[in-house]
């Protein structure tokens, strides 16, 4: 049994490890509707719980309580760092990816001032990482898009290239994969491309992150953020930032906070008890791999195992669905037809409609739901309604082979 579990993800033991699938209310459809946000994991529960109970007072005190929540706190940063291989001190906390987007926009604006400088962002983009860059161009600094194609939503690396040949384009703002297009942009390349251009690169990883958390430095981005609430967590935003970079932009906090890279872009108070959940969404990932694996001492080791564990089952579980949508002639299947290719987030432009076709699903016991999804620019290139909307289905390694079943099923009485 072990040897099978290795190569194998066991559903039974990951489910056992989400409250939801247990609860009378949350159990009762098949849950389609994780890019807007997973299920928590049973241990950011109990330690949000436990914190409330046990910990709720300003941490770092000189009493037990302070102290035991401001530990915590510490070893949520702390954990996280050593599973995506980066220093505690590169992992921010703050309350939303959109929120961290916007901080570090405005460091990027004093420290782009009157450079001379261009910036590339992409059409491909949710808009939290497309609108705060864009709107720098009030400053004076050149925004380029990067467009993606308008059949296929992909994203052209020539097209880069070409935006970076005369050497003026200092950021490079790019999403790991798009919320509706889901096609898994190539970062380590289009970051080697954008440095040999003397570029900084932010990464978007809210889209992808909940299928696997990052190795940043096999990235070679500068910046990479994303959403715990979408990866298992409480609602917080996640930052990693490189050292240098980090240190580069000017500090967005307090001014006595200047010399704490983790607090250089953190400019209100955090939620203490959110951070400190965040450590479950550690204590989940060590477990599924040593209930796969086995003892590794290495934390940076451990999430890649269960990077590659979580996405092979994604890749086996999305096949039909994906097979289904793209057989239909009643239907555009948007981003590519490889479940290898693409996160399992699927969205599709129907013939109708999107949102009455997400509310009869609702009734066959399927939870999914329509609309635009923040990704205006995409689905506008890509010559979407956006009256109509899209129905977007999306995955985790939770999912069931069962539950995609259910959802077919579904779609052939309502379609």
């Amino acid at each position: 049994m072990k040897e099978c579990l290795m190569t194998q993800l066991d559903l039974n033991f990951v489910r056992s490890q989400f409250p939801a699938f247990d609860s009378p209310v949350l159990s009762s459809h098949a849950f389609f509707e994780n890019a807007g946000g997973s299920y928590p994991c049973r241990q950011v529960v109990d330690r949000l719980h436990r914190f409330y109970l046990d910990r709720k007072v300003q941490p770092y005190g000189p009493y037990p309580g302070a102290q035991a929540g401001g530990a915590e706190m510490d070893e949520a940063r702390s954990r996280l760092a050593g599973l995506i291989g980066v220093k505690d001190e590169q992992v921010s906390f703050g309350p939303s990816t959109s929120a961290n987007t916007y901080v570090l926009a405005q460091a990027v604006r004093v420290w782009l001032r009157g450079a001379n400088a261009a910036i590339v962002v992409t059409n491909q983009d949710h808009e939290a990482n497309s609108g705060v860059w864009r709107r720098l161009s009030d400053e004076g600094i050149e925004v380029r898009e990067w467009q993606i194609d308008p059949q296929t939503g992909s994203l052209d690396p020539a097209d880069l290239q070409a935006l970076l040949a005369d050497g003026r384009v200092k950021l490079v703002c790019l999403p790991h994969c798009s919320n509706v297009v889901a096609e898994i942009n190539d970062v380590a390349s289009l970051s080697a491309m954008a440095r040999a251009a003397g570029a900084r690169v932010v990464v978007d990883g809210v889209s992808y992150a909940p299928h696997g958390l990052p190795d940043f430095a096999a990235l070679g981005c500068d910046v990479y953020l994303f959403s715990a609430y979408k990866t298992y967590g409480p609602h917080q935003g996640i930052m990693v930032i490189s050292e240098d970079f980090g240190a580069e932009l000017p500090s967005q906090g307090h001014y006595f906070n200047a010399g704490s890279l983790h607090k250089r872009f953190t400019p209100g108070g955090p939620d203490h008890a959110q951070i400190a959940a965040c450590a479950g969404m550690a204590d989940y990932i060590d477990a599924v791999h040593t209930h796969h694996f086995g003892a590794e001492s290495d934390p940076a080791a451990r999430n890649r195992a269960v990077h590659d564990l979580m996405r092979a089952h994604e890749v086996a579980v999305v096949a039909p669905l994906l097979d289904y949508l793209a057989a239909r002639n009643d239907l555009r299947l948007i981003g590519p037809r490889r479940g290898e290719d693409r996160a399992p987030t699927v969205a599709v432009v129907l013939d109708r409609a999107a949102e009455p076709v997400s509310e009869a699903l609702g009734r066959e016991g399927i939870g999914c739901w329509a609309g635009d999804f923040y990704a205006v620019r995409p689905l506008t290139a890509m010559g979407v309604d956006l009256e109509q909307g899209v129905l977007r289905m999306s995955l985790v390694h939770y999912t069931s082979a069962e539950d995609v079943s259910k959802l077919i099923a579904a779609l052939d009485r309502v379609l």
